[in-house]
Parts: C-alpha cells; structure tokens; sequence
C-alpha cells in the first residue's frame, strides 16, 4: 500500500531545501553546489533529498518556479484595480519591485556579489529567461489597455512588454555593477542617477508614454543603495 503524503508537510519541507539551496547560492555559486552540501547543511538523508528532487537541476527548476510565482504575484496586486490608470499601475509595478529590494537592504548588497559571481551565469540566465517567458505576457497586456486607453502609443505592446522587462532586468545589472565597485569613483550616485534617468528615458519611448511619467527606480531608493553600500 503506498504511502499517503501530508501535503502541508510535504510543500514545508520542499520548501526547506529551496531555502538552504538558495542561501547556499549565494555563498558558494550554483556551480559549486553539491547535493550534499544541502543534505548535510538540513540532516537529512539522502533518500529524503531524493524524495522531493530527482536532481540538482530539478532543484533549479524548483527555485524558477518559486520566483515566477514572486514574479506573478507581484504583477497580481498590479492587475487588480482595472479602473486605476495604466501609468500608474505600471508605476505600481515597478515601485512593488523595488521596495521589496530595499526591504532586504540589509543584506543585499552581499547577497549580489554572490548573485553575480561566475559561478551563478547559468542561474543568471535561466532566471531571466524565465521571467521573461512568464511575467512578460502579463506586462503585454497591461501595455494594450493603456494603449487602447490613450495612455501609450506603442503599435507592437506585447514586444514592448518583453523589451520593457528586459531593460529592467538590464538596468538592475548596471546599478549592481555600479553598487560592488571595490572603489566606487566620488561621482558614482551622479553616475547611477544619469544611467537610471537613460533608461526611464528609454522605456518611456518603448512605450510610447509621456517624458517624465514613468521610472524604474526612484532617485530617492538609488540614495538608499549607495549608503547600504557605503555602510558595508
């Protein structure tokens, strides 16, 4: 007779190894990650590993889904309020992004040298992939209201919801980039304001929306990086 899971007990756990596997990424890169390091960083078996991942790369699987469900979620909260302007919906969009960033402020500036480490490229790639395969889509057709809205003027909106999405992925390279210099230039935060203000300049030609009515990121939250930086 085969045995009955607990579901509840079951998703708890999966949901363990996602964690260890995530803070092991950080630390170690996903290269160099062994399905014994979580075993023996959990004290379980290996038989127990094996019961909810086949493999490491099932274990990457499960990590891209738990951050398109993030993804889908935070695009979820934007889609609700349909009377709400498309601007200011896709404003909401971008300022849930980055105040879920700040809010782990404290130690995200470490967590993105290990982010963006050689040993983390396949991650890297496979995550951007996966959320432009997911959370574009969605980003599409909040493009297509606000174009049958007036709002936005661009003829190709679900491409412009792909183009929009990677620019964001791009910019938060760039800034990453400009945060871990070992020894920033005195002008950087000049720098990250001109390089933010090109991309939001950008986007809002892709979209065809008005100069100055959209930005990815605030001049206020860019501020903030550069001192959780300076701190560290």
């Amino acid at each position: 007779m085969a045995r009955k899971v607990n579901e509840q007990e079951y998703a708890i756990k999966r949901a363990e190894i996602l964690d260890v596997t995530w803070r092991l990424l950080y630390s170690k890169g996903y290269e160099q990650i062994t399905i014994k390091d979580i075993i023996d960083e959990l004290k379980i078996s290996k038989g127990a590993f094996y019961h909810y991942f086949d493999s490491k790369q099932d274990l990457l699987e499960g990590l891209l889904e738990r951050l398109r469900t993030q993804g889908e979620q935070i695009f979820a909260q934007v889609m609700r309020e349909p009377e709400t302007p498309t601007i200011s919906r896709l404003q909401r969009f971008f300022d849930t992004v980055g105040r879920w960033k700040v809010a782990q402020k404290a130690n995200m500036i470490s967590l993105l040298r290990g982010w963006h480490a050689d040993e983390n490229a396949v991650v890297r790639m496979r995550v951007t992939a996966s959320m432009i395969q997911h959370v574009a889509p969605l980003l599409g057709q909040l493009i297509t209201q606000g174009v049958a809205e007036g709002e936005l003027t661009t003829p190709f909106p679900n491409t412009a919801g792909e183009i929009a999405l990677t620019m964001l992925v791009g910019m938060g390279d760039a800034f990453a980039k400009m945060l871990l210099e070992p020894d920033p230039a005195i002008n950087a935060l000049q720098a990250a304001d001109t390089m933010v203000a090109a991309y939001n300049d950008a986007l809002e030609r892709v979209l065809g929306a008005q100069p100055g009515s959209l930005h990815l990121i605030d001049p206020e939250t860019i501020r903030e990086w550069f001192e959780a930086g300076g701190d560290l």
